[in-house]
Formats: C-alpha cells, structure tokens, sequence
C-alpha cells in the first residue's frame, strides 16, 4: 500500500485505464507507469477463461519434444480455415520440410525418435502407469546424454530402464515379461541394467516377494484381508529367514495361496497357469512355508488344511 507524499493518506484509487494511481484524499498522481499483468481479453464465465488460457499442456518426457513443439499441418489454411495463397504454399512447404528435418538434426533426436514411441509400447503392453513411464523416459535421456546407449539396441535399453524403474518405485517386473516384450533375451537385458547401474553409479533395492503381492492379487481378485494376510506371512517368513535364496514372486504366490487357505479367499486357486509362475512351484513352495511355519510354531491358532 502506497502513502501520499502530499498529505501522508494511505487512501488510493487506481486508474487501470490511465495506468495511474491516485491518492483519494488530495489527489496526487502517486504512480504514473502502472502495468497491468493481466491478460488483454476479458472472460465473463469459467468457460470462455479456460478457452482463452495461454498455457499449454504440462511437460512430457516420453515426447520426443517433451510436448513443447509447434505442428505447421498440411491443409494449408490459415487460422480463419481459409485456403491459403498458391504463392505462399510453397514457403509453407519449405517451412514444414525444415521443421521435420530440425527434429533430427542431431544423433540424440534421431535416437529419441525410435525409442521414445518403443517405451511407449511396452509401457502399454505392461500396464505401467504414466508417472513410471515419466521416469522411465527421464533415465533414457539421461543414459543418451552419457553415451551408454551407444553399441546397444534400444530394445535392450529400454528394458532395462523399465526393470530398473519399476524396481525403484517396488512395483517390479520380472525380467520374463519383458523378454517377452522387448524381443530382446534377458541375457542381454540383464547386462544393460548392469551397465546402466554401474555408469550411473545407481543402487538398487533387493526385490522382496511382498512386492509382487498388491499386483498378484488384484489380477486374481483376492480381497483385501487376504492380501494383507499374505504380506504378513512374507514379513515373519523374512524375519525368520525362511524366504532367502527363493525366486520372489513364487513366495509372493505361495503367500497369497496360504493366505487364502487361512481366510477361505476361493480365488486364490486361479493360479493355475497364472503369471508364467508353474503350479508346481506354487505348491512346493506354499509346502515349505507350511513346513518351516509348524516347525517354528508361527501358525498359532490357525488350522490350514494341507494341500491336495
């Protein structure tokens, strides 16, 4: 608030329309250069504010652009839809083959292009959600900026950002699914993590079965308490030491097929086939839980039924 050189008054007027502010008292012009940051247009309801809105649509990494790009169509028309002048379409067409050509300008842009739509695809194929495929894309750029892409296919790459993302944020995926994916063998997709991790000076978290646990049961539609009943069963089976050196998400669903044995969750015997995860080793592993459980006295007062 501005005081009167005049008269001492904090009372002003301000005058958009001269830019100008005015003491109300004495009428002294206190401030002749009043800028106005609003916008030139006026809005009368919420509808015309938010067709008028200058902003335009938040970052994306997994663009080749990061979103931010100016698109000169084909149609040759101006804004009002009218055709354009036959002596102004062939500028446009210079206009628009130099735009395409600015987007590949360098190796990093021509790299970007192949396999930014390539993440895309798996992180369809894979169900993983925008955020993920966000950092996902922000480690691409970041292991092309550095030169560890270079001599490796991007496939491989690709998913071995994906495996490590995933890992981070303890929502893994197993390195099956995305041989599956990617086309690329594990082999290959394991050597890439460990390059990347290596270059980037990462450390990543041990996967633990409980991981895998929120994921399996909402593909078997298992209900909450069962679901908690399992990573309970994983918690006191790591304390005890029973999980070490066992593939995590055959303890995953070994815990869920306890778990539902305990609250009578009859989903749980859909695993059959279920996850490329063999019944076999369901079963054998749900027999050691079982085994070293009684051997322990962790069942408590729970009458689980043996297997059949």
């Amino acid at each position: 608030m501005e005081t009167c050189r005049g008269c001492g008054s904090t009372r002003t007027i301000v005058d958009y329309r001269r830019g100008e502010i005015i003491c109300r008292d004495c009428g002294l012009v206190l401030n002749d250069v009043l800028f106005d940051f609003g916008p030139e247009w006026r809005a009368f309801d919420d509808e015309q504010l938010n067709k008028r809105a200058r902003t335009g649509g938040p970052i994306k990494l997994a663009k080749q652009n990061i979103g931010l790009t100016t698109e000169i169509d084909r149609y040759d028309r101006d804004i009002k839809g009218s055709a354009v002048p036959s002596e102004r379409k062939a500028q446009l067409y210079r206009l628009r083959k130099w735009q395409r050509r600015s987007r590949m300008g360098t190796s990093i842009d021509r790299n970007l292009s192949i396999a930014l739509p390539e993440l895309d695809r798996m992180c369809a194929y894979l169900n993983i959600t925008p955020n993920i495929k966000e950092e996902c894309a922000r480690w691409y750029r970041k292991c092309v900026n550095s030169g560890i892409v270079r001599g490796r296919s991007i496939e491989s790459v690709i998913a071995a950002i994906i495996y490590m993302v995933t890992r981070q944020r303890h929502l893994p995926k197993t390195l099956d699914e995305l041989e599956r994916v990617s086309g690329v063998k594990k082999k290959d997709i394991g050597r890439s993590y460990r390059t990347i991790c290596r270059r980037l000076g990462l450390r990543m978290p041990v996967v633990k079965p409980s991981d895998y646990v929120p994921r399996l049961a909402s593909a078997l539609g298992v209900s909450g308490k069962t679901e908690a009943k399992a990573i309970e069963i994983l918690e006191t089976a790591r304390k005890e030491g029973i999980i070490a050196g066992k593939v995590p998400i055959s303890m995953a669903a070994a815990a869920i097929y306890l778990a539902g044995r305990i609250t009578s969750d009859k989903n749980t015997q859909r695993f059959v086939g279920f996850q490329d995860i063999p019944e076999s080793a369901i079963k054998n592993r749900y027999n050691e839980l079982l085994r070293e459980f009684k051997k322990r006295n962790l069942l408590r007062d729970f009458a689980i039924p043996q297997p059949g």
